[in-house]
Order: structure tokens, then sequence, then C-alpha cells
């Protein structure tokens, strides 16, 4: 019987980010992107969420490298925490090059890891696969779609992109390209799917600065203006808008410093001599000639934007009068934060200037006309719509079906769910261990979901710490028992109830001596029972109530 090329996606889908997808053939196995998702609300503490990548762990010797298309984090920010489970050379374009570098080397794996750095049009030969970068717009520069040419025929995955007629910088899209494997024979095409809600096509990157250079003439107020770091085209054209009217630039933010330093070296962008100035040099200069580029675009707490807007920023607070430029759009789930320090600034006296009043913010993902246009040029025998949620896959199936492909040749992918393809047939075929891995600190894996439920349980109902001492000869209470709460009440306004409390656990435990039990498990149990009753009867609340026996 024929092998089969199997996809297995880890990530990416039903979601937006944690972007990663197997590729197997045989004993040989590609992954492209590496990358991170965030917490959901009821994922308390947790910083990062990562792919399972157990069945990588389990068939590294297969693994051949891994390919990465572009730098941003939902598609390399898992790298460092994979890299110290498996072994395998890295493929990237030299920007997204930089920016893994920035991050293996704090992670202490730079040295042991292998970085192979390609440019778009340059192929790569990794076991049975033949990969091929092909050049594409996005909002990072140095994105690439995949033409990987495996033993059963052509698979083109284009990750993110969109077709922008009038890039900043980098040229467009190579649609020529995608015509020309079109011509020669599709098997399959894994297509972008974020904005297949959206009808026509999208904006081109440079409507957004002619926005900038609107609100930089005759602004006699210092600017301050806020982007996702790694939106190279949109930092260069804040910076060129800066040289344009006199001003002067200075940078704040972790990882708008990393990414600044990374482009500039690699020429990504291109800054006039004696623009940039350090941030103690602001104060120096009248407001008219001040712009700030800083990070904070997703109203991130510890990020320099947030810290200027509530006075926590040691060199940079924001006052009255400040033009603040946010040139982004609120990622799903983070519009409450986004929210709260828009509203602190204006609170301020600054003018605010967002996505929802001003056209700041194009998406770096194709609309509907764009997606439409792939799927005419490749021409694809089948059809795998990734990257978004389930609605979107969905909607963007639908749209491969109107396009004319055969609906039994299209397969709506779920994580961890292996998709078999032959040179005549698709269809899904098994399962792999898959699903979230919770990154909090240093400990990767560690908070389960024992551990989640155990925090959801303290944040929505505290918690009630039980002392009892027990005096070694009889059983009897030393003292009367001790009650500590945290997150549940206030002691001193509720001390007939912690009366009642202590008044439960005595009756507990001199039912317990008069048994003549000596099982520590079993008295805890009851205690813990005992109270839980009295407590939801008063208080209709449930606290996590933990017992603490000891002998004295």
């Amino acid at each position: 019987m024929a092998e089969k090329l199997k996809l297995i996606p880890l990530g990416g889908l039903n979601e937006i980010g944690k972007n990663l997808m197997v590729y197997e053939y045989g004993g040989d196995i590609i992954l492209v992107d590496c990358g991170l998702g965030f917490p959901d609300d009821d994922m308390y503490g947790v910083d990062i969420v990562i792919p399972d990548v157990t069945y990588l762990i389990k068939n590294h010797t297969k693994i051949r490298g891994i390919v990465l298309t572009h730098g941003h984090e939902d598609h390399i920010g898992a790298l460092p925490y994979v890299m110290r489970e498996i072994k395998a050379p890295v493929y990237a374009t030299p920007l997204t090059a930089g920016l893994i570098e920035i991050k293996l080397q704090e992670h202490g794996l730079l040295d042991k890891t292998e970085i192979i750095v390609k440019k778009a049009g340059e192929t790569m030969q990794l076991g049975c696969f033949k990969v091929e970068f092909i050049h594409v717009n996005h909002s990072i520069p140095d994105t690439v779609s995949l033409a990987i040419k495996t033993p059963v025929g052509m698979v083109i995955h284009t990750s993110d992109f969109k077709i922008d007629t009038t890039p900043v910088s980098g040229g467009m899209i190579n649609i020529a390209r995608f015509g020309e494997l079109g011509n020669k024979g599709v098997l399959a095409l894994l297509s972008d799917s974020t904005n297949v809600e959206r009808q026509g096509y999208s904006h081109s990157e440079r409507n957004v600065g002619e926005r900038l250079d609107e609100l930089f003439d005759g602004c006699t107020s210092r600017i301050i203006v806020t982007t996702f770091a790694s939106n190279v085209h949109r930092v260069q054209q804040v910076i060129d808008c800066a040289a344009k009217y006199g001003r002067r630039v200075a940078v704040t933010g972790r990882s708008m410093e990393n990414a600044m330093r990374v482009s500039t070296e690699l020429e990504c962008i291109k800054i006039p001599e004696g623009l940039l100035m350090e941030l103690n040099q602001i104060k120096n200069l009248p407001p008219e000639k001040v712009v700030i580029i800083t990070t904070g675009s997703q109203g991130e707490p510890m990020s320099a934007l947030y810290r200027m807007a509530f006075a926590g920023h040691r060199q940079i607070e924001i006052k009255a009068g400040d033009r603040v430029i946010i040139s982004s759009s609120a990622v799903p789930g983070n519009e409450r934060m986004v929210s709260r320090v828009i509203d602190e600034l204006f609170r301020r006296g600054a003018e605010v200037m967002y996505d929802r009043i001003s056209d700041l913010h194009v998406s770096g993902h194709a609309y509907q006309e764009e997606l439409k246009m792939i799927i005419a040029l490749t021409k694809p025998k089948f059809f795998i719509p990734v990257h978004g949620e389930h609605r979107h896959l969905c909607t963007h199936a639908r749209l491969a079906e109107q396009m004319g492909i055969v609906p039994k040749n299209i397969v709506i992918p779920d994580i961890g769910k292996v998709i078999e393809i032959s040179g005549k047939s698709i269809s899904k075929n098994g399962t792999v261990p898959s699903g979230k891995v919770l990154v909090d600190g240093t400990g990767v894996g560690d908070v389960g979901s024992v551990v989640l439920r155990d925090r959801k349980h303290l944040a929505s109902d505290g918690m009630i710490v039980v002392i009892v001492n027990l005096s070694s000869e009889d059983g009897s209470l030393v003292s009367p028992p001790d009650i500590l709460t945290r997150g549940f009440i206030y002691v001193k306004e509720s001390e007939e109830l912690m009366r009642e409390l202590k008044d439960v656990v005595t009756t507990v435990v001199d039912e317990y001596i008069a048994e003549n039990m000596s099982d520590w498990a079993a008295l805890k149990g009851q205690i813990k029972r005992s109270l839980s009753e009295h407590l939801y009867k008063k208080t209709k609340r449930n606290p996590m109530i933990l017992p603490m026996v000891t002998e004295i």
C-alpha cells in the first residue's frame, strides 16, 4: 500500500495563535511554525499557552527541520520551549532569524540551535520534502508562503498573507510564482482564514502612512505612537513622518527596542543619521520636536504605554496636550485592557487617536477577494482552511466551494486530528496527543486543569484555613480552632459567623474524640464538609477550605 502524506495540526485552529503544522511522510517530519497563544480570562496566573508537542518528542528522530514563515509571536513564540524538548535545524528569513536569535539567547539555547537563513525564492531539501520560500505581503517584512514538494504532490502553505500592490518596502507579493505552481499542478492548498469574513480587498499599509502624515502636519504637541513591535513597516512610516516634520525619535519598551535593533541591522528600517535619541534627551527638546515610539498597543499592564499612562514609567509621564496615536487594533480578548489605557490617557488630558475614530490600522491578512485570487491561481485539488476560529474555517471552505473545489476535496481540520492525503484522496484518519500547555513563569506544563480549577475557585470564592491543635494523649482540643480567611469575608465585620464556624469545627472534633477515631484524613474531610454546608447555608458561597490538623 502506497505511503500517504500526513498533515497534523498541533495549533492554530479554532483559535488565533499557537500555530504549528506537522508534515509527515514515511520517516520524515517537518514542522511549519512554532507559535504561542495568549491565555483565556479564566487561566489565572498563566503567562502564555504553547502547543502540546508530545507527538514530536516521541518522533524526534524523524524531524528534519522547523520552517518559520515570519516573525510574529503566534508563529515563533513557542520555539524556545519546544527546542528544550527536540533538536532540529531552524529555517527562516533574515528578519525572522534575527528575532528568534533574541528569544533563544534569553533562554540560553542560541548556542545549541542551528539557524539556517534563507531568502524568498530559495529552496531547501529536508528529507523527502523540498521547501521553497515565496515572498508575500504581511504586517512584518520577510514573510513567506511555502511551496512544499512532497512525494505525493505539491502543497502550498500560505501562512499569513495579504496582497498589497503598494507595500512600504519589499515589493508586492510574488503572485506570478503562485500562478506558475498552479499551472504545474497543486495537490493541496492550506490558506489563511483570519479575514475570510471581510468582503473585498484589504487596504494598503501606505494608507496608514498617509493618515500619520496628517496627524503630524501642524501638530505642536509631543507625539507618542504605539503599535506592534513587529510592525516594522508602521515604525518606518512613523520615522519618515518624524524626519519630514523635524522631530527626533525616542524608543521605549523592550520588545520595540529589540525589533528596532534587529530591523536596523538588517536594513529593514532605514533611520536618518541623528534622528534617534535617548529617552533622557527628551527633556532638552520642546514638545513639537519629539516623537516617542512605544510598546503597549494591547494595553498590557507591564508595557511602556501603560506605565506612562498610570505614572509608572521612570522617564516619561503623559501630560495634558500630548497627542497619543494608537496605531493598531485590539486583539480579540484584549479590548478591555486597551479601553482602560485609553480612558486613563483621556483622564490625563491627552489627545488620543485610535482605530475607532481614525484610520490608523490596516490588517495584514487577506480579505475574501484576495483569498479567492490565491485559490484561482493555484487551482488546488484539495483545500484545507487554516489559521482561524471554527467559523472562519467553515466560511473559507464555502468560499472554496464557490471557486469550484469539489466539497469532498475540502477538509476542515481539527487540532490533533491527522489528515491523510494521497494523489487521489483526502481524509481524516486517527489522532495524536494535542492541546494546550500552560507556561507560568519558568514552569512549563506544571499548571494543569486541577491547578486552574483551584485558582478559579480561589478567585471567585476565596479561601478559609482551619487550624486544629489536638492533644497527643487523648485527642482533645488543646486550644480553640483558629480560622483564617483570604478573599472571603472581612473578619472584623463578620465576628458572629466566625464564632459559628469555630463552633462547627469544635462539634466535629468532639464527635471524632467520642468515636475514638485516629484517622486524620477522615477528620479533615468531615471538617471540610461540615464547614462547607454551614457556609453555603449562611452565605450562598463556596470558598476553598483547607483544614490543618496537628498533634501536640
